[in-house]
């Protein structure tokens, strides 16, 4: 069996070599073990109540937009806006049954995360190895591609072709990133098993792919092809546009962190290399509470709902450096990472450098 992500981030925290010496960081590297330890339990009656009221309040989201289809579509469109939050949170499920935070037992994690792949027409297995290998490999210059956002220094894109420059400002630009992108990945990209997650996550797509083709199926022979695609289409944009977005600002915002694998170090890519992302409280409820990124990526076995909790109560947690929704905005123009002065840059500044 594959190992855990976890098991995964521990050997990342074995082979990091120090970088960042700060008095700051060098009191978490010595004692965050401890002090997350309390919050990695999970809490059986608050992890079903998510389950139902997160997977329970999407469908019938969607079973209310299907019903307000033939009055109007402008009633419709509302609550399409907000099931798209709902299926967020209920992807938040499924990263931490990947994680094997949300249930004690390794079955339950996997029933739940099976099921809830099949909301968010994600196939469990063979995103949970790749989620992995983007915890593994965060912050590392020498291992990009896995999992993370496609990022060229600045030396790489001054040195490419004319189609491969072309292909990344396509990539990057954010109506491509947040509007075609997400469908792509959830309706085409994931459908096609990975070659780097083996075995089990080859028959996750397949079984996914299979689960999906019967539910959809169904819904699209009692409702009608036209209705079905009308109505889960612009959720599943929605949900995916606002997924992306918060994956891209939790690595991508300036000052962020990143390093050669030689010197990477786990705490700095944790503490510096990952945002912690001040929302309010009601969009933190709808995101799991995946903001608080920074104590995620140092202990993914926390449950979501004990992220803010374990912020509110450990002070290390509250010394980073806060990312606003209005800076998070300004984080969009970052396209390159300018490696002789360690900061992301936008195309406009490639002269100056």
């Amino acid at each position: 069996m594959p190992s855990q992500p976890t098991e995964t981030r521990e050997s990342v925290v074995d082979q990091s070599v120090s970088n960042s010496n700060t008095p700051a960081l060098d009191e978490v590297r010595k004692t965050w073990r401890q002090v997350v330890a309390a919050y990695q339990k999970p809490d059986l009656r608050r992890t079903l109540w998510q389950v139902v009221n997160s997977v329970g309040g999407y469908l019938l989201l969607v079973g209310l937009a299907y019903w307000l289809l033939p009055i109007s579509y402008w009633l419709v469109l509302p609550v399409q806006i907000i099931a798209g939050g709902f299926l967020i949170r209920v992807f938040i499920i499924f990263h931490d049954c990947g994680h094997g935070s949300f249930f004690r037992s390794k079955k339950a994690n996997e029933f739940v995360g099976y099921l809830t792949g099949i909301v968010t027409f994600t196939p469990y297995h063979d995103w949970r190895l790749e989620h992995a290998r983007h915890h593994a490999t965060a912050g590392d210059l020498d291992r990009r591609g896995l999992g993370d956002i496609w990022t060229m220094t600045v030396r790489e894109y001054q040195e490419s072709s004319f189609l491969m420059r072309l292909g990344y400002r396509l990539y990057r630009n954010p109506l491509v990133m947040m509007g075609v992108g997400p469908l792509f990945i959830v309706l085409l990209r994931q459908r096609i098993p990975h070659g780097v997650t083996g075995p089990a996550g080859r028959r996750s797509v397949h079984l996914t792919n299979l689960a999906l083709v019967a539910v959809y199926g169904a819904l699209c022979l009692t409702l009608g092809v036209v209705n079905t695609v009308v109505t889960l289409v612009p959720i599943l944009a929605i949900g995916g546009a606002a997924g992306v977005w918060l994956f891209y600002v939790q690595h991508q915002f300036d000052g962020v962190y990143w390093e050669r694998r030689e010197r990477r170090d786990f705490v700095a890519v944790a503490f510096e290399g990952s945002s912690m992302y001040a929302l309010p409280r009601l969009l933190h409820w709808f995101t799991g509470n995946i903001g608080f990124h920074h104590i995620h990526h140092l202990a993914p076995a926390i449950p979501n709902y004990r992220l803010p909790k374990c912020f509110r109560e450990q002070p290390m947690f509250q010394q980073v450096k806060q990312l606003t929704f209005a800076g998070s905005l300004r984080s969009a123009r970052l396209r390159l990472y300018d490696e002789d002065n360690h900061r992301l840059i936008g195309f406009s500044e490639l002269r100056s450098v």
